[in-house]
């Protein structure tokens, strides 16, 4: 009424933190960037990024977008073409057009058919001292071409 002001209900979240609000980081197609990003909110990469990234939310890499760095961050999803180390603490998600060279480890993993995978794929663990059983079970074999996925 008196003295009353709307209040922005369309808030973006950082995947992972409900409460904290923030904006999408954007590198947009035609744009390349050399050196590292340190973001507390979700990024969603379209252009080049030469360098490491690290992100508090999600990384997206879409399908014009590559990467060569290492990336941190809650959780990522890549439509684009990777190469380097991928460190995604919940939801790894390669769609159909990704392209992936390296290594990933994740905790969950969300493969699309056609994705292409040459890298040596991890889930995290928290064991201190994993036995080799362990260790065996933690190794994942990911094959694209035939529709078929091993976890």
């Amino acid at each position: 009424m008196f003295g009353k002001k709307n209040k922005n209900t369309n808030t973006v979240h950082p995947s992972g933190n409900g409460s904290k609000p923030s904006a999408l980081n954007t590198l947009v197609k035609g744009t390349t960037v050399e050196g590292n990003i340190r973001t507390e909110s979700d990024i969603r990469i379209d252009g080049i990024l030469l360098g490491d990234l690290h992100c508090a939310g999600k990384a997206i890499i879409g399908p014009s977008g590559e990467v060569k760095g290492d990336i941190t961050c809650q959780s990522a999803v890549v439509e684009g073409q990777f190469e380097g180390k991928l460190a995604v603490a919940e939801i790894l998600t390669l769609k159909e057009t990704a392209v992936i060279n390296g290594e990933a480890n994740y905790d969950k993993l969300v493969v699309h058919q056609g994705a292409i995978i040459n890298a040596a794929v991890r889930r995290n663990t928290t064991e201190s001292t994993p036995s080799n059983n362990s260790k065996q079970k933690n190794k994942k074999v990911v094959n694209t071409e035939k529709e078929a996925v091993q976890v």
